[in-house]
């Protein structure tokens, strides 16, 4: 196949190019800053531009971009950067996508288990309706704004991607460090869910979909079994042989990290894939344990 992706160079986008060039395919990143082979210049706008030849007559495009969520404190500007980040550069590749001669057959669309908003222990399917908080919101304007590029020819994919967890990026590092120094514990009740999936699973399903023709509309990347934030850090603490028994106040995550404590880390959704699984998707870490253990080691027996 020939695939652009948008977003190619970060903790998703480059564990994807690698696994994509492995397995055979032609790869281009878009990007702001181009210098390396199979690089395109793009600057997303909401419009498309030059850039969009790249995606005409290919077979796929991925679209990854957006700034990271909880890299900074949440202001009123970081919340309007996060929010620009994903729906122009969306819009761009769907404004692309409907003037290609010959579209890409389809575009697999990043979203979050955030669009659910906060939903306690009740389980969350593709069939439930979007949250009314910020990043609810935000995720429902992003799809929407995907879905613009769907047509006869163009199959729009929508996928809702929970916390992904991997050695070297994203939110595990910063999870796992308090535990490896023996003060990890859950955060706020302990009783709100994350919905997890291990990297290699998440890549694993965007090669699938990118090979499943008639899939599209929204798909949870999410493992099988959400944990609370409680059985997560039992669960790790377990696999490390460290204690699990120190929370993290609601009050003090709010203090130090303000309103992203809430959506990120005090509330959460108890997402399942029920698409996934019904459409045959086969999961090679479905439980936390063994997601852990093949992350950090197993624990010393």
């Amino acid at each position: 196949m020939t695939i652009v992706i948008a977003g190619g160079t970060g903790f998703l986008g480059q564990a994807l190019v690698d696994l994509l060039v492995r397995e055979g395919h032609t790869v281009s990143i878009l990007t702001r800053t181009p210098g390396a082979p199979h690089h395109v210049a793009w600057n997303p706008d909401g419009g498309s531009g030059a850039w969009a030849a790249a995606l005409d007559s290919i077979d796929a495009v991925i679209n990854l971009a957006g700034a990271p969520i909880a890299e900074k404190r949440w202001t009123s500007a970081r919340k309007q950067e996060i929010a620009d980040s994903r729906m122009l550069a969306t819009r761009s590749l769907a404004a692309a996508i409907r003037e290609c001669r010959t579209p890409p057959p389809v575009l697999v669309s990043m979203s979050g288990s955030g669009y659910y908003g906060p939903h306690g222990d009740e389980i969350v399917t593709e069939d439930s309706p979007a949250g009314s908080d910020f990043f609810g919101d935000l995720c429902a304007r992003w799809e929407e704004a995907a879905r613009e590029a769907a047509s006869s020819r163009t199959r729009v994919v929508l996928l809702r991607t929970g916390v992904v967890l991997a050695a070297d990026g994203g939110a595990f590092p910063r999870m796992l460090l308090p535990f490896r120094l023996g003060v990890g514990g859950p955060v706020g009740t302990g009783r709100q869910y994350l919905p997890w999936i291990h990297r290699a699973d998440w890549l694993a399903m965007v090669a699938w979909l990118l090979d499943t023709t008639g899939i599209d509309g929204p798909l949870n990347a999410t493992a099988p079994t959400p944990v609370t934030s409680r059985e997560f850090a039992t669960t790790l603490g377990r696999v490390l042989h460290r204690p699990s028994f120190a929370p993290v106040p609601a009050f003090a995550l709010k203090l130090m990290i303000g309103e992203m404590a809430g959506p990120l880390l005090l509330s959460g959704q108890r997402a399942v894939p029920a698409r996934a699984l019904e459409l045959g998707f086969r999961f090679s870490f479905p439980e936390l344990r063994g997601a852990l253990e093949e992350i950090v080691g197993p624990p010393l027996r």
